[in-house]
């Protein structure tokens, strides 16, 4: 078109803009601004110009052989390319579902084009071009003559893969292979590219599939960046502003919906970039899919923004929302334990660290463009590779220099909700991690949210010993499911009784509805972290069963009562109805028993614990009564002891459950719980606390402090207003943790005697060590 037509076209397009705008001022600027820099850039930007580009390029190439990360790095990855031009190109009908030789074929594919550019422009080989055209130009022939996918499983079905999902995440990593070999291209092969290939893409994620496009949920980011993305590449305006506002209002069905939790918003409601980058996204930085799923967003999320970074830099794209997305990898790497996993909060598979790739690309991005924040270099260094780009080679050259920080893993409150008001996440942490208590008490999380209300899990040095189930997948593994969600995520895991909290009469919270969970949240009571000895954090659910109101104040104390730190669980239920109540502890290792104080018999054979809820994947190989006051159960965890003490009611029974009943084809994994059944109950409380103490060795088969200093956990007051546990050492020593059922603020006034003694406080909890 020209500069001068371009200039033209303006004034109708801002026209344009200002009806388009659905997050406010500050994205009505981004709109405008996207169309009056749009020709001077146009005129003048060379390529590469997304996350690597030119001025990176000539950096990179004058420090070959002199920064040791960044070389280490390129050579791993000129090793993979050679390899796979060695092979051939392959571009496959697709037919199979993740796990399958077409989708990893596929996916394979696309994860070398951006390499292969990068080796092209960093090492000025045309070879990696070569190879890189070629593959392009077998989709550019192949793409047009695709039906829709085979596999009819999507709510929104692919043409290369089974689901857009997966389109998407080729057409991202394609748009930086095309963006690194741009300008070496003829423009004949650039016009067939973007007209038989990168143009009708686009078109087919976001105008032909609006329920994929135009909603907020991981799906639609990476749907959008990828249109953004070649939208820079091509220099096509329209496609960039799609990706920053959604779908005009035309091209949208209002009564779209689709089956994975998400639905699009209704006529004139738009949905693109900016919406999916406010909404699931706290002020905190807090992800409301929960971690595993923040973790795969961020890539997109990142990937897009530092290239709309370099290639409309007045946008200021990486200072909306206060700098939210910056805020958010902070965020993220604090939700892992000690060994740099993921918290397997709602739906996640286990093992999922900060050592995979959207994370490299997560803490690069993030130093580069960020505060320069020495601590990320400790985790590049642990992570042992860096993007071949800008980001990275500037990680690479800090830790190079020296200015590498270690990176602190600290007890927080990441807060969820758009505004921060929606229940949150809570990390209590010891000094060196050696203990470290997850509290959730988020809303529902879209659709992969789980019902757990004011649920918690537990890791000692890096490993669960209370675990959160996460999720019924194995991961493109074809033989599973092929490789996708099983039916048993659904009737399993997302159950209440899959997590550590309270079930009322066998029935998961909100009864297991996504629609009603979707409308609530838990909201923090209090959080405090003031004093390193005694952190406490407390949350009520009022939702989660009619007439039902759930208190969880759980404490890591470290006082100078107990060698080593221990958990404190006060769970007071209030209920109009007596009820049945579950309290299970889903522990990892091997049991040890309860000694004295409960009489298990085993259930023969194993009954099935019931028939809906998750319950009917529950065996009861053993139950018992309380024969004291309070209950112990122990078990052995990477070498650690730990002991589960219970204060007991008359009520209650204790049941040993295993995992995998009417579980066919053996998806389950066979975790065991000791579960609190507590009947007939009205207002009560669940009082236990975990102490972890001594050490096994099975090289020398010795063993060190095999009991633990806790004797016993008791309720010993319990009104409306206020909540008294009694911890009681093996050496007859008590400590009191008082806790404010109402009146939660700071300076709150108490007084309360208890046995003849007095005590005063302000705030809304009091721990006391007793002489």
């Amino acid at each position: 078109m020209g500069i001068m037509g371009e200039m033209a076209a303006i004034g109708m397009r801002i026209a344009a803009i200002s009806r388009r705008c659905i997050l406010g001022g500050k994205s009505c600027v981004i709109g405008a601004l996207l169309l009056i820099t749009h020709a001077a850039h146009a005129a003048s930007a060379s390529h590469p110009r997304l996350v690597l580009t030119e001025e990176g390029v000539q950096n990179i190439r004058a420090s070959l052989g002199s920064v040791p990360l960044f070389d280490t790095t390129l050579a791993r990855v000129q090793a993979e390319v050679d390899a796979a031009i060695a092979e051939g190109i392959d571009t496959p009908i697709p037919r199979d579902l993740s796990g399958g030789y077409t989708h990893e074929r596929h996916k394979r594919n696309f994860l070398l084009m951006p390499k292969a550019g990068a080796l092209y422009q960093i090492l000025d080989d045309e070879r990696y071009a070569i190879y890189l055209r070629d593959m392009l130009m077998q989709y550019e022939a192949l793409y047009p003559t695709l039906p829709l996918h085979p596999q009819e499983r999507s709510y929104a079905r692919g043409r290369l893969f089974w689901q857009c999902l997966n389109d998407a995440n080729w057409l991202l990593y394609a748009s930086q292979g095309y963006d690194a070999i741009h300008d070496w291209l003829s423009e004949e092969e650039r016009q067939r590219l973007e007209t038989n290939l990168f143009r009708p893409f686009a078109d087919f994620l976001s105008v032909e599939n609006p329920q994929f496009f135009n909603r907020v949920h991981n799906h639609s980011t990476w749907g959008v960046a990828a249109v953004g993305i070649i939208g820079l590449v091509m220099d096509d305006d329209e496609l960039v502003e799609r990706a920053l506002y959604g779908l005009s209002s035309q091209n949208m069905d209002a009564s779209a919906r689709d089956n994975d939790g998400g639905f699009i918003r209704a006529e004139g409601q738009a949905v693109g970039f900016l919406a999916n980058l406010n909404e699931p996204f706290s002020p905190a930085g807090y992800y409301t899919e929960g971690p595993y799923y923040q973790r795969y967003a961020m890539y997109p999320f990142l990937m897009f923004a530092q290239s709309l970074n370099n290639a409309r830099p007045e946008l200021g794209i990486l200072e909306y929302k206060d700098g939210v997305l910056l805020k958010a990898i902070d965020a993220m790497l604090q939700l892992t334990d000690a060994d740099g996993e993921f918290f397997p909060l709602n739906d996640a598979q286990k093992g999922m660290s900060f050592l995979t790739g959207s994370v490299v690309t997560a803490v690069d991005i993030a130093y580069h463009v960020g505060s320069h924040d020495a601590r990320l270099l400790d985790i590049a260094q642990r992570q042992g590779v860096v993007t071949l780009d800008d980001a990275g080679f500037a990680v690479a050259k800090a830790i190079d220099d020296g200015k590498t920080r270690p990176f602190d893993k600290r007890s927080i409150n990441l807060s969820d909700g758009t505004n921060g008001d929606q229940g949150g996440v809570a990390i209590l942490r010891t000094d060196t991690e050696s203990l470290t208590l997850v509290f959730k008490y988020t809303a529902q999380g879209l659709s992969h949210g789980h019902y757990d209300k004011l649920s918690f899990s537990l890791f000692a040095d890096g490993h669960e010993v209370i675990q959160d189930y996460g999720m019924a997948r194995f991961v493109n593994v074809g033989q599973k499911g092929g490789g996708n969600y099983l039916p048993e995520n659904t009737s399993w895991a997302k159950q209440t009784v899959a997590h550590n909290t309270v079930t009322r009469n066998q029935t998961s919270h909100f009864d297991g509805k996504y629609e009603i969970g979707s409308a609530h949240h838990s909201e923090l009571a209090f959080f405090d972290i003031s004093n390193s000895a005694v952190q406490v954090v407390s949350a009520v659910e009022r939702n989660a069963y009619p007439n039902t109101v759930l208190r969880r104040t759980m404490a890591l104390l470290q006082g100078s009562r107990f060698d080593n730190p221990l958990v404190l669980d006060v769970f007071r239920v209030e209920t109009d109805e007596p009820a049945q109540f579950d309290l299970p502890f889903w522990y990892v290792g091997q049991p040890l028993g309860s000694g004295d104080t409960v009489s298990v018999r085993p259930v023969q054979p194993p009954e099935i614990l019931g028939s809906s809820a998750g319950y009917q994947h529950l065996y009861a190989l053993a139950q018992g009564k309380p024969s004291r006051p309070f209950s112990r159960f122990q078990w052995l965890s990477e070498g650690r002891f730990f002991t589960l003490t219970t204060d007991n009611a008359a009520n209650d029974t204790w049941l040993h459950t295993q995992l995998g009943a009417n579980d066919p084809e053996f998806n389950l994994r066979p975790d065991r719980a000791v579960m609190l059944r507590r009947a007939a109950a009205g207002d009560h409380v669940f009082a236990s606390a975990i102490e972890m103490h001594g050490a096994y060795s099975t090289v020398s088969e010795l063993t060190v402090d095999p009991q633990g200093q806790l004797d016993s956990v008791e309720v010993i007051h319990a009104s409306a207003r206020t909540t008294v546990i009694e911890l009681k050492d093996i050496e007859g020593r008590s400590s009191l943790f008082i806790v404010a059922n109402t009146d939660t603020e700071e300076d709150t006034q108490y007084e309360l005697t208890i046995n003849d003694q007095t005590f005063r406080w302000s705030g809304p909890y009091h721990y006391i060590e007793l002489e």
